[in-house]
């Protein structure tokens, strides 16, 4: 079976200019639906989204879907 990959999200720099600066992270393990929301203003503009999703854990599981959060535009300004 081939491997799953997840696609390619948008760069910090790419979310911050249309005016938003949180991000939401989802548990990937559906038993467990844990999310939260946090700044997104500690990781630089070239960085993708999808590059820190396998940072993430939660009880040993690796992994996590990071969207950006579009109810924090302007929101911490």
């Amino acid at each position: 079976m081939p491997a799953l990959t997840r696609p390619m999200k948008i760069a910090f720099g790419e979310m911050r200019a249309s005016g938003v600066r949180g991000v939401l992270i989802y548990c990937t393990d559906y038993r467990y639906s844990h999310s939260t929301s946090i700044i997104a203003d500690r990781w630089p503009d070239d960085i993708r989204l999808s590059d820190i999703e396998p940072r993430f854990r939660r009880r040993g599981h690796r992994g996590a879907d990071v969207r950006p959060d579009r109810d924090s535009i302007n929101a911490y300004a």
